[in-house]
């Protein structure tokens, strides 16, 4: 201004457009190459941290599935992760803007220090304001996304449970309650919106202190002779960009406290302890015509006192038929579920081949085992690749297909017009009860382990499909150690050895007709479904 305006300097006139263009084509080239590198950068970041949080859920233990909902996991990883992907570039602005503040006071000091210092001394008056909104901030932002996660967890048994919403006609009850859930969300989503747009007024109130100061000290000096115009209304255009990044700084801390709530969510899941990945033994498991046994277990879920199994002692031969009866709650599928290690013992061992279960590396072990559950669960993908689930080589198709005529699955299979090929939907969608019990019982033929565990495959299944899936679970079950929880006592009463359970203990062990005698529970059981019979 005072070279140019007031001295008329031609020279510096022509320099100066040429210096204004250099200056905004590096500002544009820098600017670019530096939002182009930072997202890449945050992108690899967050797909790290997507991929580390997936790891971890799906390696922890079935006792936290329990206790936690499939839609608060979904949450976690996509609303979650989303929110620390935002906060990322977000931070690399701020970054940026706190150099440009510390440049800029750094030029208005330089110029003169003493209207400088009347002009900083009104920002230290925003940190206090500031950290209460962003505590505030950071509660409703942690109270938004676990009610998010609600949400997702409504939403997923919403649609999973779709036919069961229309058979009884609920759809207004689930409407009613997605809308008051919706409604509590958004209310946060409100709350924090107030709080945030409580730090621009503030901060243009206090900043206006400031550009109050610059105005009345810096034209009085002015006015005096003791600064030119040129130097007053430098001082003041660096005063007033001091201000953008300043508060662009102050609405960037919203998004971070919401980013910072989403992480310490993020990371109260990577930092959960996994027992039994953590007590992983070295031992390479093989099951073959190994023994099992049950010395001394009892067992209890994690934050509970009241044990499930109570001292239980086993024995199971390599090759036996081995069934487990007993009311509902007596223990079936725990025993069961303790063999794969999905939970811990409390307390006694489990061995295989009289080496403890826990001695052996958890991947090996669990490849010795299939399990053939009372619910089939098929994944969304061709036939072929749900029958060969689990087998990380390429499976030969002739072996899928044999292991499908061994579960009387190849002629239905053979009647539809893609066959093996064919998509089979969510949950094997398209597909009947037996038919997909039928594939699930062709999966575990394929991965042909010694240990076979069948939790009551047949309860669910009509007269028709029951003498299809008996006829498969048979061709299983040869030559393999088979445990088999059953509530038809009909479906049992050929096995080397029933075990009856009785609150959370071993009752008894024997025969069918041995137990009718010596078994209350047993003969309790039989009599009930003879008569239903």
């Amino acid at each position: 201004m005072d070279g140019i305006f007031i001295d008329k300097n031609i020279t510096l006139l022509k320099v100066m457009p040429l210096l204004i263009v250099v200056a905004y084509l590096s500002k544009g080239i820098f600017r670019f190459l530096q939002v182009y590198f930072m997202r890449y950068v945050g992108q690899k970041v967050i797909e790290q941290i997507r991929n580390e949080l997936f790891e971890k859920i799906v390696n922890l233990p079935l006792n936290f599935f329990n206790v936690t909902s499939t839609g608060v996991l979904m949450s976690r990883i996509t609303n979650d992760v989303n929110l620390v992907q935002q906060s990322i570039q977000i931070v690399i602005s701020l970054i940026r803007e706190i150099v440009t503040v510390i440049g800029l006071i750094a030029v208005i000091i330089y110029m003169d220090w003493k209207l400088a210092l009347a002009t900083i001394l009104c920002y230290p008056l925003l940190i206090h304001p500031l950290r209460i909104i962003s505590r505030r901030l950071r509660r409703l932002s942690r109270k938004d996304q676990e009610m998010m996660g609600g949400l997702s967890s409504m939403l997923q048994e919403a649609f999973s449970g779709i036919r069961i919403v229309k058979a009884f006609t609920s759809e207004k009850k689930e409407i009613a309650k997605f809308n008051k859930l919706n409604g509590v969300v958004v209310g946060y989503v409100i709350k924090s919106i107030k709080t945030a747009e409580l730090s621009s007024p503030l901060m243009e109130f206090i900043s206006s202190l400031g550009f109050a100061a610059i105005i009345y000290f810096g034209g009085m000096q002015v006015i005096n002779g003791t600064s030119t115009p040129g130097t007053f209304f430098s001082f003041l255009a660096a005063a007033l960009m001091v201000y953008r990044p300043i508060k662009s700084i102050g609405n960037s801390n919203n998004a971070i406290q919401q980013a910072i709530a989403a992480a310490e969510r993020i990371f109260s899941i990577l930092d959960l302890e996994n027992n039994i990945v953590a007590n992983n033994g070295s031992i390479i498991c093989n099951a073959k015509e190994k023994d099992i046994e049950f010395r001394n277990v009892s067992f209890k879920y994690e934050g509970t006192e009241k044990l499930v199994l109570n001292d239980i002692n086993l024995k199971i031969k390599a090759g036996q038929q081995i069934a487990f009866v007993g009311s509902s709650g007596a223990g079936k599928t725990t025993i069961a579920n303790l063999i794969p290690r999905f939970f811990e013992i409390t307390s006694g061992s489990l061995m295989i081949g009289g080496v403890d279960i826990r001695d052996f590396d958890l991947k090996s072990l669990r490849s010795e085992i299939s399990i053939v559950s009372q619910e089939p669960f098929l994944f969304n993908d061709t036939i072929a690749n749900n029958i060969a689930y689990g087998r990380n080589e390429d499976v030969p198709k002739e072996d899928i297909v044999s292991a499908a005529k061994a579960a009387f699955a190849d002629e239905f299979i053979s009647q539809i017009p893609t066959g093996y090929d064919t998509e089979i939907g969510e949950r094997g969608i398209i597909l009947s009860g037996g038919q997909k019990q039928r594939l699930t019982i062709a999966r575990a033929l394929l991965k042909n382990s010694p240990i076979l565990i069948l939790d009551e495959a047949t309860s669910s299944l009509d007269t028709e499909s029951e003498r299809l899936v008996q006829k498969a679970l048979d061709n299983l079950m040869k030559g393999r150690t088979a445990l088999i929880i059953a509530h038809r006592l009909s479906t049992i009463l050929e096995a080397d050895m029933i075990v009856v359970l009785n609150e959370n203990k071993v009752e008894a062990t024997g025969r069918h007709e041995e137990l009718l005698k010596i078994s209350p529970t047993y003969s309790r059981l039989y009599k009930m479904q003879f008569n239903m019979e």
